[in-house]
């Protein structure tokens, strides 16, 4: 166990329980921050106690639940021969939500079961060796329940693991959960999420959406583990693997605490890690993610349905969580209609994902983020370390992925007062890439004490204030390419690039006010 002082609180102390200490220093010259390294965070790593949130934001201190002394063991013999367990294990919930909580124990061994409904004071607790398989039958999720899909309301499969208007859940244990095989029926009668926007009635409550996947009709793809509606969520410790879409996506949540999971979802094209979408109050700690898609998420609802509902997604603290492949480390977005803010992550490490920190949304999709702060992130990574992604693909969005300029509406998202500092980047495609909108460029973003290597430098489309100041940054190019930015500011920048000339390429008759200070070599035209 070693004791490290928190650098945003001095004076304050915390235990931060690691195997090793933390050897791995980024340079004197640019920072005094202590840096994690792989082996040093996620699920393995795992305290037993949560130790105090601190954040540059007033967030309450999450505690775990606590639950009765009541329990009951879920028996072999309770369950015929060729049957799913379902109704065995929801006959325990629902027993032990009325006599007033406590636990349900799925013990070693494999269990087959459809859609599982947590009641409100109810652990449902994995023991080591237990496995929940969930079929991939559509009629193993009916009757529909309410739910949100992609960030669009409507009633449908639910999850795998499901709760609505609940209170003090829980998931826990060492034990597995595992979806189904690729060729079952949910997935051939999935919605389709790259056009979902035109199978939506949006003219109709979203109680009268019905996708129940009658007569092979399309059906929203079950997350994992979704909770709706609900307070105090604790998910802990679990495993799960080939998930048919999302994994753990708590909605419409407050006081959520998801610590020492471990996600695989490699191949799955929309295999999330998790998705936090319109919560209040969330802890992320611990967590080990391998992912078809990004790995740690932040979201807040999709264009016309997401604005209607208008519930933003904040106070957030991601800290010690190690995202390994994914499309990107953490990514907010791009679902934002209802707005991300208060979002702190710090002590996490990328290894081998795609981007590292990834701001997403689209121009109709509304909303945005803003107030995001990181800091102590290492990254080692396959494409862009810092990546604001706000036009997207014309396959998706046609015209609007343009970087035509067009007239702002309440669709028009923004990205706004991004803080990110104390970085190590081993390797990557870009260090810094923007796509910003041109009538609502990136703004106010602020990158300090980094040290970083990556084959490209920088690139920046529509960007209205960048500070990055005190920075180490190698490449194997020496290009700065600006299009439309204006008050970009570089200090105290050391370049390490092949020829000894950094070489800045501007246009765009919106760009000003781009200023180079006490960089070395100088930057030329």
């Amino acid at each position: 166990m070693k004791e490290i002082l928190h650098p945003l609180h001095a004076g304050k102390r915390f235990l931060l329980c690691v195997a090793l200490c933390l050897p791995a220093l980024l340079s004197q010259a640019q920072t005094e921050a202590r840096i994690p390294t792989a082996d040093q965070v996620g699920a393995a790593q795992m305290p037993d106690t949560i130790a105090p949130i601190y954040a540059p934001f007033d967030m309450p201190q999450l505690t775990k639940p606590v639950f009765p002394d009541y329990s009951i063991t879920i028996k072999k013999k309770s369950v015929k021969k060729g049957q799913l367990a379902t109704t065995a294990i929801q006959t325990a919930i629902d027993e032990v939500c009325k006599r007033g909580g406590g636990t349900v124990i799925i013990p070693e061994g494999v269990w087959n079961t459809g859609r599982i409904i947590l009641k409100s004071n109810v652990n449902l607790h994995l023991d080591e060796g237990a496995e929940l398989h969930f079929s991939g039958d559509v009629k193993d999720y009916l009757p529909v329940v309410f739910t949100r899909s992609a960030g669009i309301e409507g009633m449908s499969l639910g999850s795998f693991i499901y709760a609505n208007g609940q209170e003090n859940i829980a998931v826990t244990g060492r034990g597995r959960m595992i979806g189904p095989e690729r060729d079952c029926q949910i997935l051939k009668q999935n919605i389709g999420y790259g056009d979902f926007d035109k199978y939506i009635a949006y003219d109709k409550p979203a109680t009268e959406r019905i996708y129940d996947g009658h007569d092979g009709t399309s059906v929203f793809l079950p997350t994992f583990i979704g909770p709706i509606n609900c307070k105090n969520v604790y998910i802990e410790g679990v495993t799960l693997e080939r998930s048919v879409f999302w994994n753990i996506v708590p909605v419409y949540c407050e006081n959520v605490i998801i610590r020492g999971v471990t996600v695989n979802s490699v191949g799955i094209p929309t295999g999330d890690g998790m998705d936090i979408e319109s919560c209040k109050n969330v802890l992320i700690e611990y967590n080990t993610l391998s992912t078809g898609d990004d790995c740690f998420t932040i979201k807040s609802g999709r264009g016309i349905d997401g604005m209607r509902v208008n519930r933003p997604t904040e106070n957030i603290v991601l800290r010690y969580n190690l995202a390994k492949i994914g499309h990107g480390g953490i990514t907010c977005g791009s679902e934002t209609a209802g707005m991300i803010r208060d979002v702190y992550a710090h002590d996490c490490v990328f290894q081998g994902t795609d981007v590292g920190l990834r701001f997403k949304t689209r121009r109709p999709r509304g909303g945005g983020g803003e107030d995001l702060y990181y800091e102590r992130i290492r990254m080692n990574l396959e494409a862009s370390a810092i990546h604001f992604d706000m036009l997207g693909s014309s396959t998706y969005v046609g015209s609007q992925a343009t970087r035509k300029m067009q007239k702002p509406d309440e669709f028009t998202p923004v990205y706004r007062n991004v803080h990110i500092k104390d970085v190590i980047i081993e390797n990557a495609s870009y260090f810094l890439k923007v796509a910003g909108i041109p009538e609502s460029p990136a703004r106010n973003v602020e990158i300090s004490n980094v040290e970083s290597n990556s084959k490209n430098l920088i690139l920046i489309n529509d960007m209205n204030g960048l500070k990055l100041k005190n920075a180490v940054l190698q490449s194997a190019d020496n290009k700065i390419q600006i299009s439309d930015g204006r008050n970009l500011h570089f200090e105290d920048i050391r370049f390490r690039v092949n020829g000894g000339k950094v070489l800045k390429h501007v246009d765009g008759e919106l760009s000003e006010n781009i200023y180079f200070k006490n960089c070395k070599p100088s930057v030329q035209e």
